[in-house]
């Protein structure tokens, strides 16, 4: 009987190691499983982040693009307006310039100038700056050269016609004098 125990004990170990041996390998299987669903997950996650910070410069620069496009819109909308009120701008300074005896009636000229002044400013709009300083074709048109001594070359001596700017637009050029 000890015969049989012993292959018995012999047999019922040699079954618990195989069964050992079996869950050892079926975890090691599992952990292999885990781990490459793992290092899968990860690549995920990287590619999900990637188009994330991708979508996200991209919507970025739409926000910048249409902010420049409605600035530009705006720009160009209120240059066309003031195309039209620059004329009546200009014939007010020469009301004034005129002069009158009438001084209520000079007043009250002046503060219509002003109020279409004000509202130039407030829309963004510049006068360019002319006299005493250097002709630029981008701003000036030049509809007379003179000589003078007393300024350097390419300056403007005198402006007939006030021109005016919005951002980096020109509205309408300056008519000018250039000396030299």
């Amino acid at each position: 009987m000890s015969e049989e125990n012993k292959n018995e004990n012999q047999q019922a170990e040699e079954k618990e190691n195989k069964e050992a041996e079996v869950k050892s390998e079926n975890q090691e299987e599992k952990i292999e499983v885990v781990e490459t669903e793992v290092v899968d997950s990860q690549k995920e996650i990287e590619e999900l982040n990637d188009r994330y910070k991708r979508l996200y410069a991209e919507f970025e620069n739409y926000k910048k693009r249409t902010m420049k496009e409605k600035e530009s819109l705006r720009n160009m909308l209120i240059s066309d307006i003031m195309i039209n009120i620059l004329p009546i701008i200009d014939n007010l300074e020469k009301a004034i310039s005129a002069g009158t005896k009438d001084t209520a009636y000079e007043e009250g000229i002046k503060l219509v100038l002003k109020q279409l002044k004000d509202v130039l400013a407030f829309n963004g709009v510049k006068e360019i700056e002319t006299v005493g300083k250097t002709f630029d074709p981008e701003l000036h048109e030049a509809v007379s050269h003179v000589t003078d001594e007393k300024l350097g070359p390419n300056m403007i001596k005198e402006e007939f016609r006030k021109g005016y700017i919005i951002g980096n637009k020109v509205i309408r050029h300056s008519m000018v004098i250039v000396a030299n």
